[in-house]
């Protein structure tokens, strides 16, 4: 080991952790040999994690190192540990795809331009990474993820969750894996073993010490290295003797922490204020240093004994020993000391190169309200806005607002705060700077802001329970002062009621369920101020205001219009906003053609703006309408995707595109996963998620012919009812169960909630859905009018799925009615719809029903090489056969251009085939 590196670390490597080091070992060699890997190392202060760290570093023979580290005091400058980590590697910045390049420049404040979203800032880091390790393979050491700054954190993490096949390793040391990191490949790193640990005690002392005594202090630290070495350092002679004990109450890292406190404290006065000023500047630039030194009349040379004490390091940066040394110099100065140490740099920092780093400086050596610095934080959460650093922003605009000395200005500030608070996720400071705006003075739009935010915090918090009452609120007293924002307010009220709030069980009080807010909702927002020109926002408040309040068929030609026009006028952010609004509407009106045009606009808008938050959402929408047009490759193609970004940005939607994708594919898995998603104890906010569950358990059994089960799936899918805005499918389900099982009156009451949406929509979707469901409780020519009238409104739209169960049906009643001949026909074309479709369930049920009829079953052949492709070689093979290119495939995917080359390379070894032109005709159509 280098003999440069502090003796508690070269110890802590020595001894005790061949377990450890030969994890490091294996990820070194899997590196070297073109793989790529991730690894968060996690423990307890002191325990050696940084130690572990420098052994990759020193061990990483043949590959490059670049490393990066968290600081406490830096976590509000947005991407600080990411520029850290990356500015050695800029020079390859060039290979990186255009739209990353300039997000990745933006973020680095190198150029200017819109705000980048941070998850194609990571694209851009993994890019950037992978084209690094084109020449050598790199690896990424990051200390103290705990201190990093958010959006450096959300980069990394994003990263390590996509590495594939780039020959980059990470290796991320922190407190807790839980911090962001979950679901990476993690090593805990516990306390020594007791012989190991009394080793490195002995190591550490300077001379003898009573057996009893050492076998304590072991004991106490519990074989944590950093403690072993450190806390006899302030320990005499005769404590080490005999009578030594760890004070029990107090925590390891804050004792640690003392020693190093203690030890600071016994140095000169110059080099504490020295050691002080580092440690209020994590940049670790000497230079800094020595001119903040230099304002206060200290020499460079006073640093010295705090270099002979093992408390920095002096080099290319400044470097505290252990990161506890730097809290413990900084927490043991006084506030007027600190403030002295923060000015000094303030004064030292360029104001032109790194005004931010300036401003806080500024603001930390504040004493009291200021605005010269108020201002000047102001300015700096601009900047970080405008490069996506929104904690950033966020941590300016408290501090500016806590400097701000007029009481106006002040609400103004701590209310912008608390906004962007929201849009970076920290959501801890948010009640306290309401409470700052509350205590005013505050106009009618302040008030209503605040209640927006509270709205908007509530929707986060505690899944939307009361974000639609406080929406209301808000829209209220907007309602005099902006009549514009008050209505579209009173929409968002009224779309996440519809959202959150989608129903009530029959059998509970309409006061004591969530739902019953949605009736609340529909009643208030008639008090929202008159739209002064009918644009499309307002046509789908007022259309499902009214088939809330009025029914179902006073709200419908409000809706179809509001859906003929959405988009008109709008700003691309403000048609995307309410994008899963209209195709949800659109769902409720059995409008199939708009339905088809809202997902795919929200698909395309969503990519467009690199909205990561929505597209998930959009693609599940989508996919749903794949199903029913009886595209299940598109459907699992586009789920697939759906699901790489949750995992890439750690978020979980319900989902409704896999669920129905497991139910119409009908296969074995999809049983138990469908009993899983049931009974996995969704909350009382999440009827809407039970609901669609239950939905697709029940198209399954009814698929199989199981109905007694279908039944009871449906009637728990319908026990949810929100009226004009329920999704009717559930009621299909039911009365075909119902029948089957003899349970007529369940098929009546299933029948007539049903039809009165299907009878006033009036669109082939609704009619051949009513017509089929009234076959089945009708019988003789009646029966054989209506199945023939649901064969001809379903042909007509696009619906395949839906067309097929209809030729299913009709040729069941056919054979029930001894009618053979004239059964085989449709159930010959049911069968063969439903194989080439691949819904299997339909497809064995109308197979049975076929022979029954004296018909021979064919299966089509299925065999082929495609079929040894994985679900992300399937997927990959697809795009490129549409036209992608590799960094638009990597985009979609979150993936590098490497490792979409790397599974498009086993794609045509498992095809046979050697470019691109060939998968048109080596892949089949829909896969």
């Amino acid at each position: 080991m280098p003999k440069g590196l502090p003796r508690w670390r070269r110890a802590a490597e020595l001894i005790g952790r061949r377990a450890e080091c030969a994890v490091l070992d294996q990820l070194i060699g899997a590196v070297r040999s073109g793989e790529s890997r991730a690894l968060v190392v996690h423990g307890e202060p002191g325990m050696g994690k940084t130690a572990l760290l420098e052994y990759v570093a020193v061990q990483a023979l043949g590959c490059r190192v670049a490393r990066s580290g968290g600081v406490q005091s830096e976590m509000d400058l947005p991407f600080a540990a990411l520029h850290q980590l990356c500015a050695p590697l800029l020079n390859r910045l060039d290979r990186v795809p255009g739209p990353q390049r300039e997000a990745l420049r933006t973020a680095f404040g190198i150029s200017d331009g819109p705000a980048p979203n941070g998850f194609q800032v990571g694209l851009a880091v993994l890019s950037l990474l992978s084209s690094v390790a084109e020449e050598q393979p790199l690896i990424c050491v990051i200390d103290d993820h705990q201190w990093l700054d958010t959006a450096s954190a959300l980069a990394l993490a994003f990263v390590a969750r996509r590495l594939g096949t780039e020959s980059v390793g990470l290796v991320i040391a922190t407190r807790d894996v839980r911090a962001g990191l979950s679901g990476v490949p993690d090593l805990e790193v516990r306390g020594l073993p007791t012989a190991a640990a009394e080793a490195l005690l002995e190591s550490a002392l300077s001379g003898p010490v009573d057996a009893r005594i050492r076998h304590q202090i072991v004991a106490e630290t519990g074989g944590n290295p950093l403690a072993l070495i450190e806390l006899p350092r302030g320990l005499t002679p005769t404590e080490l003797a005999g009578g030594f004990g760890l004070p029990g109450a107090m925590s390891l890292s804050h004792s640690i922490e003392e020693s190093f406190g203690r030890r600071a404290k016994a140095l000169p006065g110059e080099a504490r204020q020295l050691l002080l000023i580092a440690a209020s500047e994590p940049s670790g630039d000497p230079a800094l240093l020595w001119r903040a030194a230099a304002s206060l009349g200290i020499r460079a040379d006073a640093i010295t004994p705090a270099v002979e004490q093992d408390l920095v390091e002096l080099g290319i940066r400044v470097r505290f020993s252990h990161p506890l040394a730097r809290s413990a110099v900084y927490r043991s100065a006084s506030e007027e000391e600190r403030q002295q140490a923060h000015r000094a740099l303030a004064d030292a920092t360029d104001p032109d190169l790194d005004p931010d780093r300036r401003a806080w400086h500024r603001a930390q050596a504040a004493v009291g309200p200021n605005e010269d610095v108020a201002a000047a934080l102001e300015h700096s959460a601009a900047r970080a806005r405008s490069r996506g650093g929104f904690a950033a922003a966020a941590a300016f605009l408290r501090r500016a607002a806590v400097l701000t000395r007029d009481p106006a200005l002040r609400v103004t500030r701590a209310l912008a705060a608390s906004e962007i608070h929201i849009k970076a996720g920290t959501l801890d400071p948010v009640p306290d700077l309401l409470a700052m705006a509350e205590a005013g003075p505050l106009d009618e739009l302040q008030r209503a802001q605040i209640d927006l935010v509270r709205a908007q915090l509530g929707f986060i918090t505690n899944r939307g329970s009361d974000s639609p009452a406080l929406l209301v609120k808000a829209a209220a007293r907007l309602a005099p002062v902006d009549a514009e924002l008050s209505r579209t307010t009173y929409l968002d009220a009224v779309a996440a009621a519809t959202y959150f709030n989608a129903g009530k069980r029959h059998t509970d009080n309409d006061d004591a369920r969530p739902a019953a807010h949605l009736w609340t909702i529909a009643r208030a927002a008639t008090a929202a101020p008159p739209a002064v020109e009918a644009r499309s926002p307002d046509l789908l408040l007022d259309g499902t205001v009214a088939a809330l309040n009025d029914g179902y068929a006073a709200g419908l030609p409000l809706l179809r219009k509001g859906l003929s026009t959405y988009g008109a006028g709008m700003t691309a952010e403000r048609e995307l906003h309410w994008l899963w609004f209209t195709s949800t509407t659109a769902m409720r009106i059995w409008d199939d053609e708009r339905w088809d045009a809202m997902s795919a606009r929200h698909v395309q808008l969503a990519r467009d703006l690199g909205s990561l938050s929505e597209l998930p959402r959009a693609l599940d929408i989508r996919s749903v309408l794949c199903l029913f047009s009886g595209d299940l490759t598109e459907a699992a193609r586009l789920t697939h995707e759906a699901q790489t970004i949750e995992d890439a940005t750690g978020t979980t939607l319900t989902p409704y595109g896999v669920l129905g994708l497991a139910a119409f594919r009908g296969d074995t898995a999809a049983e138990q996963y469908l009993g899983e998603t049931v009974s996995a104890g969704m909350s009382q906010y999440e009827d809407g998620a039970s609901t669609a569950a239950d939905w697709a358990r029940a198209v399954l059994y009814n698929g199989a012919g199981r109905y007694a089960e279908a039944l009871a799936a449906a009637r728990r899918a319908t026990s949810f009812d929100a009226g004009p805005v329920s999704l009717l499918w559930p009621h299909v389900e039911l009365v075909e169960a119902a029948v089957r099982t003899g349970e007529a009156g369940l098929a009546e009451e299933a029948f007539g909630r049903l039809s009165p949406t299907t009878g006033v929509a009036g669109s082939d979707w609704a009619l051949g859905a009513q017509s089929r469901s009234a076959a089945l409780l009708s019988a003789g020519c009646e029966a054989e009018t209506l199945y023939q009238d649901s064969i001809s409104h379903f042909s007509r739209t696009s619906f395949r799925v839906d067309l097929a169960r209809a030729h299913l049906l009709y040729g069941e009643w056919l054979r029930r009615e001894r009618r053979l001949n004239e059964a085989r026909e449709p159930l010959n074309t049911a069968y063969k719809m439903f194989d080439t479709m691949g819904v299997m369930s339909f497809a064995e049920r109308a197979g049975r029903e076929l022979k029954a009829a004296g018909g021979g079953v064919r299966r089509r052949a299925r065999a082929g090489r495609h079929d040894e492709l994985t679900a992300q070689e399937g997927h990959i093979a697809r795009m490129a056969k549409d036209g992608l290119s590799n960094s638009e495939i990597a985009a979609r995917l979150f993936i590098s251009t490497h490792t979409v080359q790397y599974h498009l390379r086993k794609v045509f070894l498992k095809l046979g085939i050697t470019s691109r032109s060939q998968l048109e005709t080596a892949l089949p159509d829909g896969l």
